[in-house]
């Protein structure tokens, strides 16, 4: 008995999504989900509001990075969209005249949400693992939390856990702490 040939996604099916949902190709699958939710576009703008200033921009930090909220990043087949990702400037000098990018990030963030999280913890990261992104944070509203990651000879190492009160002072962005509370403050 033959196998049924799976057709695989291209970026043809991506663009027929409609705008209302955010669609990745993961593993040759069209991947679909809900815009994010008021919340999680929060926290994530508001994790932006951190970093971008003294990283991206200079300003009371040492700058050095180019941060972005929502970048479509093609990484092979792969086509991913993190809630933020920042490259380092030596790497990435000026922005592609693409509406994607191919250079795999230094640095990405997923705000995990009930129905992104077991992409986000597993295919998601594991992608992001073997195109090298050497850090990772995964951040959860609805519990709070902030999980740093690195890339460690292939492997995720988890740095830290942040909850509560803590102050968040974790690579690649350690040069600037920031507390935990700035995130949940809508």
């Amino acid at each position: 008995m033959g196998e049924l040939a799976v057709k695989r996604a291209t970026y043809e099916d991506l663009e027929k999504v409609p705008a209302h949902l955010v669609a990745e190709i993961i593993g040759g699958r069209l991947v679909t989900h809900p815009r994010p939710r008021p919340k999680h576009a929060m926290v994530s703008s508001f994790l932006g509001d951190e970093l971008i200033s003294p990283f991206s921009k200079g300003r009371g930090g040492p700058g050095g990075w180019l941060i972005l909220n929502e970048p479509e990043l093609h990484l092979g087949e792969h086509v991913l969209v993190p809630d933020l990702a920042g490259w380092r400037r030596e790497r990435m000098p000026e922005l592609p005249e693409t509406a994607w990018f191919e250079t795999p990030p230094d640095w990405v963030c997923e705000v995990v949400s009930p129905t992104t999280a077991r992409y986000d913890r597993f295919e998601k990261r594991d992608i992001y693992g073997a195109f090298k992104v050497p850090h990772l944070w995964l951040v959860d509203p609805d519990a709070q939390t902030v999980e740093t990651f690195e890339l460690r000879e292939g492997q995720w190492v988890l740095l830290a856990t942040y909850a509560d009160d803590a102050e968040i002072a974790a690579p690649p962005f350690a040069e600037v702490p920031f507390p935990l509370t700035a995130l949940w403050s809508y």
